[in-house]
């Protein structure tokens, strides 16, 4: 969709190649830089509950969350209604926008946030059944009636974010076997303990071309990405990195240039982290189990969907030929409806005897980026400045 909260976003690595991620700056909405606004400093506490932090945040599901997720809530809820910044906030993407005027939207998006929570304590035991995009689908008016011509056509494309355990598919155990063995071998991941990834990214719709990124990986759970513009650099570099306890993210073009990661933005970190090593799969995901198989661009891939620590759900897409890992998708929590993030892999190279996608898509709330890795150095040694605090400070 089109929010501006994340103009920072990495393409996070999963599975096989996911040994490498990579980060994602233009989008959707790249054009629209956030404007800071008299109110904010754009350093953020993520520390600090979104109703102190923000003085207009007020419901009671939204107010109690980090600054971070509660970014996290406001793609959700500009993604269910196909909004971006400036339909709510008069001015966004400019240095003149006003976040804290209440607009007759943000009143009643207000209600209806309340709305839902209600919806879901009362009928579904707090379950989160109800969400923004159960009923707008993209729309800021719901419809009410269904159109004939879909009545009789295909189904829409839409997939439940549980999956439902299949009959007669292969176990998780099986999914993952071939996989490992068709990267490399349990015994070559075994020995993979760094990784260094270059390459190039083009955004949504061939914006913010030019940059170049870097990725850092180390095992287990040491992970970070840079992404830098040569030839402009008042752009400024923009960072996510992560050291096995602690996230940030720096990002110049944002509504905060530099923020630590303690919500669900911090789990998905993790995930990233552990799920760069495939060799490591199967002990970095719990409850793992098979769902039906099912179609990527008309291939059949084996689906199999475990939680990562801080119950971040994540589904991996395995090709049924290959076993390549074709399709990873996680899902932020958030009041309002999972935040979910998708990669898809492909052009899998082999770089000292372990497979690479050489090529993947990182789709977000906020937009879709193409990466193209140039090159992969693996077991170097990397500086552990390069997972900590970006700057250092």
């Amino acid at each position: 969709m089109k929010f501006s909260s994340r103009q920072l976003i990495l393409a996070v690595g999963a599975g096989a190649a996911v040994l490498i991620t990579g980060l994602g700056m233009t989008g959707h909405a790249a054009a629209q830089t956030a404007g800071k606004g008299p109110t904010y400093s754009g350093v953020a506490n993520s520390r600090t509950p979104a109703g102190q932090y923000f003085k207009a945040v007020n419901t009671s599901t939204l107010k109690v969350l980090s600054v971070d997720d509660f970014l996290q809530a406001m793609g959700v809820m500009a993604a269910g209604l196909g909004f971006d910044c400036s339909d709510c906030h008069p001015g966004a993407g400019s240095d003149t926008v006003n976040w804290v005027i209440d607009t007759p939207k943000k009143i009643t998006a207000r209600k209806m946030t309340e709305m839902v929570a209600t919806i879901n304590k009362t009928n579904f035991g707090g379950a989160q059944m109800v969400t923004c995009w159960t009923c707008h689908h993209g729309r800021e008016v719901p419809t009410t009636s269904i159109t004939l011509d879909h009545l009789y056509a295909a189904p829409y494309d839409e997939k439940d974010d549980i999956v439902l355990p299949g009959k007669g598919v292969p176990t998780p155990a099986q999914t993952l076997d071939k996989y490992v063995a068709a990267v490399g071998g349990a015994a070559k991941l075994a020995g993979l303990k760094s990784f260094i990834a270059t390459g190039g990214a083009t955004g949504y719709e061939k914006l913010g071309g030019g940059g170049t990124f870097q990725i850092f990986a180390q095992a287990p759970d040491k992970h970070s990405v840079t992404i830098t513009f040569k030839d402009h650099p008042e752009r400024g570099d923009s960072t996510r990195s992560f050291d096995g306890k602690q996230g940030w993210i720096r990002t110049p073009r944002g509504l905060f240039t530099d923020y630590e990661l303690v919500g669900t933005e911090l789990n998905g970190a993790r995930v990233d982290a552990l799920l760069a090593f495939p060799g490591q799969i199967k002990t970095a995901l719990t409850g793992m189990h098979s769902g039906f198989t099912d179609t990527i661009d008309d291939k059949s891939v084996e689906v199999v969907q475990g939680s990562a620590p801080g119950n971040e759900l994540v589904t991996l897409y395995f090709d049924q030929k290959s076993g390549l890992l074709t399709r990873m998708v996680r899902f932020g929590n958030t009041p309002i409806g999972h935040s979910p993030t998708q990669v898809d892999y492909a052009d899998y190279r082999d770089v000292g005897g372990i497979k690479f996608p050489f090529k993947y898509t990182f789709s977000w709330l906020d937009g879709k980026d193409a990466f193209t890795i140039n090159d992969v150095k693996v077991n170097v040694p990397i500086d552990a400045s390069k997972f900590g605090k970006p700057g250092g400070k």
